[in-house]
């Protein structure tokens, strides 16, 4: 590594030059030879330019808020997460110090610190290195670095004269730092917000302390259901960094910019509204974890890895947040756009372009009641009927129940397109959780039973082509349970938006399913779901199945509200029966979904008694379609449930529902549609045996240069498709286009961690018993996004 730098840096004769090979090369470096410390760690490096954008706009905030920059005497700076120490040499090189206060500036008033030891190295000797080069004296080591893990270090004065007597040096000048009033605190902090799968064994660690500050503020300042994002590492970071700087201070970070519009996070814009008497977000988007347009308009991820591989996707902002104990104001928020369509490179380019921080054009947020500063919510829509409510305090709605989508947490192994590779992979998995039962029980049998949790993890055996684990699974083997596998736990799935899959569905091997099995309570039972887009959703939509849906299946967690609910009431299943055990629901003990309160909340409004059941559930259906819905609610939808207006009168009510009823038999009946006309030529070369002629591997668009033409896809090396009308595209599901849900998934894909195949053209061949599935699905989808579109389009207003 040291070898690599010193013959990349020849040469180069600028401190910009040097700090960005230094970055690229530990980037690089670290992300190939430490990659599970990389992720658990959330270490992404900050560009220079971005650097040191934010030391001049912290420097020129405090001018204007306290009179005096950062090269003030007593303005104690500290860089908490310093990886390679750029923040600090671009500091001490920026000129923003006065060349006769550097000395006692780095020597007293500077402080760096840095977890992972490799880096904490690079950035002393990266540091040390730029002081004796500006002020030409003796080599000096940096006092003000040290190797800590920052939130491990209290925020509260009597909490800091408590430090290990381990390493001396560095423990005294952790104590050394504890005892200054830090000004700025300034960095990049970690992104990480915790392991993907309990086969990486790779668990962040846990701050007791610091996480109650978040439960006590954040947390309890938010609505929402699911808060765990509020523990991810940079939401940390700026919970630490808020309590450190005490009432007077300026904090620079870049972060991850999830917390400016996520519903989670509106206790967090809450507090910081409380707390900060300024707040400046400069925008940066990028998430690339959205697709098509907007995607597009998000412009380059800025932390995307070199070479597309690794990184961060997530959308970025920095955040100039100002304590001013002085200022009458609290919570003053201004918020800079970057724009749009802009890649990285532009970016970068108009934070070097903004001349001061004063000259951008900030616009003034104020927020609403909800905490949002952006996408703010229409103020009618609470005026309307909740679809459900977990909560006690909403007085009416319409379902009395309502499911999440089924989370495995294992996909590769309880789904796929093949029964019969569910069924010996499943079989595969619980022989293999078995065997680790018996050598576990074995190996820990003297072992109290309240320390086996911790020393099961540490002795299972994570191979992800044997197993993959999960919270509820561990627990299992603890209690030292054994399973048997199921033939009747095999059902029929919607995996994705038109994408049937086989399933293996069973309470030990799925992490979660909710309140599935009253909706879906066995493998025939007969009813229909309305799924909608979870809380959190960038772009709201919805579809209805007549299986049992995947958590996955709309984006944010499938929020599924069924026709029917079954009553499941009996002995629970024991750990050796399978989920369908006796006693089985059939439709005698059965009822309607929409509760009476529900149903006369539109008997009573339209004064008629013949208003039923299925007709508010159609209703719905159609509502939830209607462009003005969309378009009028689309920020609420983001970040609630749907909740469902009455239309004026009791015929545009049914126009509503009849559309409602035509939509749920086109997107339910998907596989039966008429085939849409399109032109299809076979190459001479083709073989005549169907299967290997319409065998799929991966679909794709054909190109006009480098823009895609979607008029035309190539099915396969025989096959092409063209004349595809490009309206159908406008029918949107999930984010893209129904179309895009065939073409990306009627392939063959090999999971990376267990090596499973899962191949679209065995359900084709073994379940349709027709090889030419694939591409007459793209021919009827091409039919029910079209019909799809029509009967929209006919929709009466609200």
């Amino acid at each position: 590594f040291y070898a690599s730098v010193r013959q990349r840096a020849e040469g180069i004769d600028s401190a910009l030059g040097r700090q960005k090979i230094i970055l690229e090369l530990y980037d690089k470096f670290f992300r190939s030879a430490f990659p599970r410390l990389t992720e658990k760690l959330g270490i992404v490096y900050t560009p220079v330019e971005v650097v040191d954008f934010i030391l001049r706009a912290v420097d020129q905030v405090l001018q204007q808020e306290f009179g005096y920059g950062l090269g003030a005497e007593h303005v104690h700076i500290l860089d908490p997460f310093t990886g390679t120490g750029t923040f600090m040499t671009r500091l001490l090189q920026s000129g923003l110090i006065p060349a006769e206060r550097l000395k006692a500036k780095y020597q007293y008033e500077l402080h760096a610190n840095e977890i992972v030891l490799l880096a904490y190295y690079i950035a002393a000797i990266n540091i040390e290195s730029v002081v004796h080069d500006l002020l030409h004296t003796d080599y000096t080591a940096f006092p003000g670095i040290c190797l800590t893990d920052t939130f491990m270090l209290p925020t509260d004065k009597e909490q800091r004269n408590l430090y290990s007597s381990v390493l001396a040096v560095n423990s005294g000048r952790i104590a050394e730092q504890s005892k200054q009033q830090l000004r700025v605190i300034i960095g990049n902090p970690p992104y990480s917000a915790g392991q993907r799968s309990a086969n990486d064994n790779n668990a962040n660690v846990e701050y007791p302390h610091l996480d109650a500050r978040i439960t006590e503020t954040y947390a309890d300042q938010s609505t929402a259901t699911n808060k765990n994002s509020l523990y991810d590492s940079y939401i940390r970071a700026i919970r630490w960094a808020s309590d450190r700087i005490g009432t007077s201070g300026v904090i620079g970070f870049i972060t991850n910019a999830g917390f400016v519009d996520s519903n989670s996070a509106q206790g967090l814009r809450k507090c910081l509204v409380a707390e900060f008497s300024k707040i400046y977000i400069l925008h940066l988007r990028g998430n690339g974890r959205t697709s098509g347009e907007i995607c597009r308009k998000e412009g380059h991820p800025l932390f995307a890895a070199h070479g597309g591989k690794g990184g961060s996707l997530a959308p970025i902002a920095i955040s100039i947040l100002v304590k001013n104990s002085q200022d009458p104001h609290c919570g003053q928020i201004y918020l800079h756009d970057i724009g749009d369509y802009l890649t990285r490179a532009e970016k970068l380019a108009r934070l070097v372009g903004f001349t001061s921080f004063a000259s951008i054009n900030w616009q003034t947020i104020q927020p609403d009641t909800h905490g949002d500063w952006l996408a703010q919510r229409a103020p009618d829509f609470a005026q309307h009927i909740a679809l459900g409510t977990k909560k006690t305090s909403e007085p009416q709605v319409i379902f009395a129940n309502y499911s999440n989508g089924i989370k495995t947490n294992r996909d590769a192994w309880c789904y796929n397109f093949s029964r019969q590779a569910v069924a010996a992979n499943m079989q595969r998995m619980i022989g293999f959780y078995n065997s680790e039962v018996n050598r576990c029980t074995a190996a820990l049998a003297g072992v109290p039973k309240d320390q086996r949790a911790a020393k099961v993890e540490e002795f299972i055996d994570t191979d992800a082509t044997k197993i993959s684990w999960g919270t509820n699974l561990i627990q299992d083997l603890t209690r030292g349970n054994n399973f048997t596998f199921k033939t009747l736990n095999i059902v029929t799935s919607l995996y994705r938006p038109f994408t049937r899959q086989y399933l293996y569905f069973d309470r030990n091997f799925n992490e979660r399913v909710y309140q599935i099995p009253q909706i879906f309570p066995t493998a025939t039972s007969n009813n229909r779901v309305i799924c909608v887009t979870g809380i959190g959703a960038k772009t709201f939509s919805c579809l209805i199945s007549d299986v049992i849906p995947d958590l996955n299946m709309l984006e944010a967690g499938a929020q599924c509200f069924p026709l029917y609910l079954y009553d499941t009431k009996g002995p629970a299943p024991t750990s050796t029966e399978d989920l369908f055990s006796a006693p089985h629901p059939t439709t005698s003990n059965r009822s309607y979904a929409i509760t009476t309160a529900g149903l006369n909340h539109f008997i009573h409004h339209y004064q008629d008694s013949s208003i039923s059941h299925e007709e508010v559930f159609y209703y719905i259906y159609g509502i939830l379609h209607s462009p003005e819905y969309r378009s009028r609610y689309g920020d609420n939808l983001s970040k609630e449930l749907p909740r469902i207006p009455r239309v004026e009168t009791v015929e545009q009510f049914r126009h509503f529902s009849h559309a409602g009823r035509k939509l749920a038999e086109l997107h339910i009946n998907y596989e039966t549609q008429p085939l849409h006309s399109v032109t299809i030529t076979t190459q001479p070369s083709a073989p005549s045996d169907p299967k290997k002629l319409y065998y799929v591997t991966k679909m794709k668009y054909a190109k006009t240069g480098k823009t895609k033409d979607l008029t035309t896809i190539i099915y396969n090396k025989y096959i092409t498709l063209s004349n595809i009308p490009e309206q159908a595209y406008d029918y949107v599901v999930n984010g893209r286009p129904a179309i895009d849900w065939v073409v990306e998934r009627q392939r063959v894909q090999t999971d990376k961690a267990s090596g499973i195949v899962n191949d679209a053209n065995l359900w084709a061949t073994e379940t349709m018993s027709n090889p030419k599935y694939p591409l007459e699905l793209l021919l009827r989808v091409i039919t029910v996004s079209l019909r799809t579109l029509e009967i929209v389009r006919g929709l009466p207003g609200l």
